[in-house]
């Protein structure tokens, strides 16, 4: 009970050491917390490459506007339906090719749409080669949306990187206490 009451009067003391005695004090609570705003709002946004980099992976796109790249967005989509658009493609190719080619194999009277246009080494043939397609368009957007996630990342970590004109380096003529030599000189913001 004693420890209890004692941790009481603790509590109690540091409540009313916060609170702010005189008018003094409340504007020098006042300064603190305008300097501390004043020092959010002059940092620029600093986005966590890990954060974006997430994002990305998960929904396309999602890590670029994490980055505040807002044009970026459309391009990754853009990349993604041109992917999705040849996917389909590929793969409806293949399967009317394949499929004709496995009923020609298996009937010796052929009802297919290709009867009279292409013989069955043709029908392989075609077959295999949507095949290529499909996997190299398979690969192509794979590596799309690996390229995607990795833009996210290497935004963020470059979100804030200083390309002015003020970054630069000067070998001129100095003079020294023992004679004249070289200097270097490097301007850095």
């Amino acid at each position: 009970m004693g420890d209890t009451v004692a941790q009481k009067n603790s509590v109690t003391h540091t409540s009313q050491a916060e609170v702010p005695q005189s008018a003094g004090d409340a504007d020098n609570v006042a300064d603190t917390v305008v300097d501390s705003v004043a020092l959010a709002k002059a940092r620029p946004f600093q986005p966590n490459p890990k954060k974006a980099g997430l994002y990305s992976a998960l929904v396309p796109g999602l890590g670029q506007l994490y980055n505040r790249q807002y044009w970026k967005i459309p391009v990754v989509y853009a990349g993604l339906g041109v992917c999705a658009y040849f996917l389909v493609t590929n793969y409806k190719s293949y399967e009317s090719y394949y499929t004709a080619y496995v009923g020609r194999i298996a009937n010796p009277y052929p009802t297919d749409k290709y009867v009279g246009v292409l013989n069955t080494a043709q029908l392989q043939q075609y077959a295999n080669d949507d095949n290529k397609y499909l996997d190299i368009t398979a690969l192509c957007t794979v590596v799309g949306y690996a390229l995607q996630v990795l833009d996210a990342v290497t935004g963020a970590h470059l979100k804030n990187f200083d390309i002015s004109r003020d970054i630069s380096m000067k070998v001129q003529p100095v003079a020294m206490p023992n004679g004249i030599g070289l200097g270097l000189v490097m301007n850095i913001k």
